[in-house]
């Protein structure tokens, strides 16, 4: 009966969040590994992320009618659903407003998003890039103006907690989130995730971090957001003026991937990750010792888990690059292109 719930749960999780759990594994095992932490950790943590993934699928979303004292914008359902069980740990939940803000601010472009313009721009890019294996670009499109009208319902007396990992995604989630309440005079708290949770879990010689905020428990969120009501300051002016002009400086640019480098959100060209993408291919070719095909899956799967050391990305985006280096001739594929699981690919000689 057991088993059937998990395959329930697995059917009908979030691919984002499916994403998010399979990094947070992927890591965890190269920190094993690496001998950077013990299996007592490594099981320990297995355990989590079983228990996180039933928490996010009970998870009801609270509504925004009705009042509440405090809100909370998070960038992704993994992060949000956790916050939100956190939230009922604390006896907060009916006082307390979670909203998700679910977008991939790291991948395509954002140039002129504040205009209308710029927004089609960006959705036609996803549209045309990225796989769409389960049509939910419509929908995609449709919670992120959820999210933004509820964003802008905010009351002025509330104040405002942005919760942020070093990512690019979240925090050029976040440059959006300021520049959006510019006209609001609301408190903002900026949470950064991965300093805190640096500061309070990640100690002794066997240190580990996290990629993303969906990477946190619920119990790791609460101790986060305990202390963080305790010595927290909103952001001054000057703070917030920060963030809105590097916002406006991002949307000036053309690119389309940007990652998290020297603690600011910096444009880069599509093809950052080639190079990895091909040397990783090499080791695979090395291993079985042939130049046979592989799962494209197989491939990303080990990009991934490279990649999330330093920076966080989408395997979709990893997907749309290998396959523009097959258009380009730098591997080969056969099968079918429809879907990462649907071809297999190998480096051309």
């Amino acid at each position: 009966m057991e088993i059937e719930k998990i395959n329930k749960i697995v059917k009908e999780l979030p691919e984002r969040d499916a994403r998010l759990l399979l990094s947070h594994i992927l890591k965890r095992i190269h920190f094993l590994n690496e001998q950077e932490y013990s299996e007592e950790q490594f099981i320990e943590h297995m355990k989590t992320a079983y228990k996180v993934v039933f928490e996010i699928a009970k998870q009801p979303q609270n509504k925004i009618e009705g009042s509440y004292k405090v809100a909370h914008i998070l960038f992704g359902d993994s992060g949000a659903g956790c916050f939100r069980q956190a939230l009922k740990q604390l006896g907060a939940y009916k006082d307390e407003k979670v909203i998700c803000v679910r977008e991939m601010f790291s991948v395509a472009p954002i140039w002129k998003f504040n205009e209308e313009v710029g927004k089609q721009s960006r959705y036609n890019w996803l549209q045309n890039n990225l796989s769409d294996e389960d049509g939910e670009f419509d929908e995609f499109k449709e919670n992120f103006n959820k999210a933004v009208n509820q964003i802008m319902s905010i009351k002025e007396d509330i104040p405002i907690y942005l919760w942020a990992a070093e990512n690019a995604e979240e925090q050029t989630g976040l440059r959006f989130v300021v520049n959006l309440l510019k006209e609001k005079n609301n408190d903002i708290f900026v949470v950064n995730t991965t300093k805190e949770f640096n500061e309070l879990f990640s100690k002794g010689k066997r240190k580990y971090t996290i990629a993303h905020t969906g990477e946190l428990s619920p119990e790791n969120l609460r101790a986060i957001y305990e202390k963080q009501r305790q010595d927290h300051s909103p952001l001054t002016q000057h703070e917030r003026d920060q963030y809105e002009k590097e916002w406006l400086s991002l949307t000036k640019k053309i690119e389309t991937l940007r990652i998290w480098r020297n603690g600011t959100v910096q444009s880069v060209p599509e093809d950052y990750f080639d190079d990895l993408i091909i040397n990783r291919a090499k080791k695979l070719h090395g291993k079985r010792k042939t130049n046979e095909f592989f799962k494209s899956l197989r491939l990303i799967g080990d990009v991934l888990g490279h990649i999330h050391l330093d920076q966080y990305i989408s395997d979709t985006f990893i997907n749309y690059r290998l396959k523009k280096m097959i258009e380009n001739g730098i591997f080969e594929m056969e099968g079918s292109l429809e879907a990462m699981r649907l071809y297999s690919v190998r480096l051309k000689q």
